[in-house]
């Protein structure tokens, strides 16, 4: 019996020895793993800031307030100048003012043996402070996941886009921009007794969680809420179905508005009816009108038409398999190319567009953007639809002329015009202007080199054709902006619409930039399915006067100091007809 006894304290001697000498270490790093919690410290996500450093988007710390109902009831203060206790009561006295809660609701939730009860959540640090002040045992705080909170949530909402339920990123820029804002979570390690509370001299790690960074935009904040109120105040007036504004720097392509109706609140994006997609650079359409200064650029570019160079329009004319005509009908008009171009006509364009071989009629499209997206990353950006000249249909060769047959986003319509503003340099879009860097010192954001698309003196011709579409003899006298030479193009086309399999309606731009003689900015503007009035230079033109407007002041660009140059659009007489100059329907209404 003494020899087993011994056999079996040699066993738990030799177990001891294992586990205080040979895995002490491995043993003692178990208990204390058994004894620390762990909290995640989440990362405050990166602000989003306008161009003047405005709060678009930022991200707010949040707690939620526990309660131990075992030891609330040991709370004491002092009453009277007596440290008193004053147990429950008390505690639900003191908190629930803090909480926004009755004291009929507080009470139950602060009583029984339960050692983890939830008490409120979202409470902001400086509400959790002064709860911590009041010393009350058994109420402690967790960190939670950071609110984010958008100071203009109808204005920019689907620009900036927002936070889901679950905290990944909804939408727009914070899409976008998610890698650059979203930082890196750290953690609280502490070392606790069996009942749950903290040892005061146990083992305490914390490892800081990394902030995103901020971002400044391009955006003007203030000319974003001009221009979406003025656009929601069309679409509302014509009863449209959607619209967009694009305000964008000709010199350096920045985005400075990017409006898009309808809207929703981005604080509340879960309760959104509409589409929460920014229109501007998800929805593509046929552009009408607008285009036809690609094709005006083009012919001038290849030298087979000049501004003054007489166009004889008659009233319809016949290519491939249709009969095309212009908005109305006209006796045949004798207009100068620069009177195609301000009066809007199909036909004249057509006549002038057709001299320039169809392969170098997309080269040039292609250059000033269409087909392609803007780079930036933009989530859900479409790159329009524009097919090879090699698959267009014997009508499309034309229609693309005018505008028909090929869809475009807003950005890159407002594109096309930056490029003839810019002396016919196109410029990428781009919306970040500088990004913090770990120090929190803003660093300027790449910019995207340029790209000639055609020649300053192109461009220049162009622009003084185009400021006649703004004259009393073209097709938006309402785009006028007193004071300030301006010029721009009006659109009306046929909308196509999918969910009818068919055209539907109207789509009515404008798209012009200012002032005309050296230009600072592009606003493009576009209404989708307006009812009451539908033509361009009617629905679309008195928004961009007034977004342009607000524009000019708000960024202090001086009026312009010379009258515009005076460009001839109607010939006073009908050309000659031996005249090799003179652009005219030689298939003589047959064929093309």
């Amino acid at each position: 019996m003494i020899v087993a006894v011994l056999f079996v304290f040699s066993i738990f001697g030799a177990q001891l020895l294992r586990v205080q000498g040979f895995d002490a270490a491995s043993t003692a790093a178990s208990a204390l793993s058994e004894r620390t919690q762990t909290e995640e410290i989440p990362a405050l996500r990166g602000r989003i800031l306008d161009v003047n450093g405005k709060v678009l988007a930022a991200s707010l710390e949040r707690r939620q307030v526990v309660a131990d109902q075992t030891a609330v009831p040991e709370y004491q203060k002092t009453v009277g100048g007596v440290r008193t206790k004053v147990g429950v009561p008390g505690a639900v006295a003191d908190l629930a003012p803090l909480l926004d809660l009755s004291p009929d609701t507080l009470a139950p939730m602060l009583t029984g043996k339960a050692r983890y009860r939830i008490l409120a959540k979202n409470v902001t640090p400086l509400t959790w402070r002064k709860i911590s002040e009041l010393g009350i045992p058994g109420i402690y705080s967790e960190r939670t996941t950071s609110t984010r909170s958008y100071p203009q949530p109808m204005d920019a909402a689907s620009l900036v886009g927002f936070m889901q339920a679950s905290g990944a990123p909804g939408g727009g820029l914070e899409v976008m921009l998610d890698t650059t804002l979203k930082g890196k979570a750290g953690h609280e390690a502490v070392e606790t007794a069996p009942n749950g509370r903290v040892i005061p001299s146990g083992r305490q790690e914390v490892t800081p969680a990394i902030p995103g960074h901020d971002v400044k935009l391009s955006i003007n904040s203030d000319l974003q809420w001009y221009a979406q109120n003025a656009l929601a105040q069309k679409v509302i007036e014509t009863q449209a179905l959607s619209g967009s504004v694009v305000v964008q720097s000709v010199k350096t392509g920045k985005l400075l508005a990017v409006a898009s109706y309808p809207t929703f609140d981005s604080n509340n994006a879960a309760r959104a009816a509409g589409r929460l997609t920014n229109l501007a650079f998800n929805d593509v359409y046929e552009p009408g009108s607008t285009a036809k200064v690609m094709t005006a650029a083009a012919a001038l570019q290849e030298g087979v038409v000049t501004p003054a160079t007489p166009v004889v329009v008659p009233n319809t004319i016949h290519r491939s398999d249709r009969t095309f005509h212009d908005s109305h009908d006209h006796p045949t008009e004798y207009l100068t190319f620069s009177g195609v171009l301000a009066q809007s006509s199909n036909i004249g364009t057509m006549l002038a567009g057709e001299r320039v071989r169809p392969q170098r009629l997309e080269s040039y499209f292609r250059k000033f953007g269409v087909g392609s997206a803007s780079g930036m990353g933009f989530p859900g950006e479409s790159a329009g639809l524009f097919a090879p000249y090699a698959k267009w249909s014997g009508s499309q060769r034309y229609t693309v002329m005018f505008g028909q047959g090929l869809s475009v986003t807003a950005i890159q319509a407002a594109g096309v015009y930056q490029t003839i503003a810019n002396n016919g340099v196109r410029i990428p879009p781009r919306i970040v202007d500088s990004v913090a860097d770990d120090q929190g010192i803003f660093q300027p954001a790449q910019q995207a080199a340029g790209v000639r698309v055609v020649s300053p003196a192109v461009a220049q011709e162009l622009r003084r054709m185009l400021e006649g579409v703004v004259s009393s003899e073209g097709t938006a006298p309402q785009a006028k902006v007193a004071g300030y030479r301006i010029a721009g193009k009006t659109g009306t086309a046929d909308r196509y619409d999918a969910r009818v399999g068919g055209y539907s309606g109207k789509t009515a731009s404008f798209i012009g930039f200012a002032p005309a003689d050296d230009p600072e900015i592009v606003v493009a503007v576009t209404l989708q399915r307006p009812v009451k009035g539908y033509y361009g230079g009617i629905v679309a033109a008195p928004v961009f006067r007034d977004v342009m407007t607000y524009a000019l002041q708000a960024l202090q660009i001086p009026p312009t100091s010379g009258k515009p140059t005076k460009v001839t659009l109607k010939l006073d007489s009908a050309p000659a007809a031996s005249d090799p100059k003179v652009i005219r329907d030689r298939h003589g209404g047959q064929g093309g």
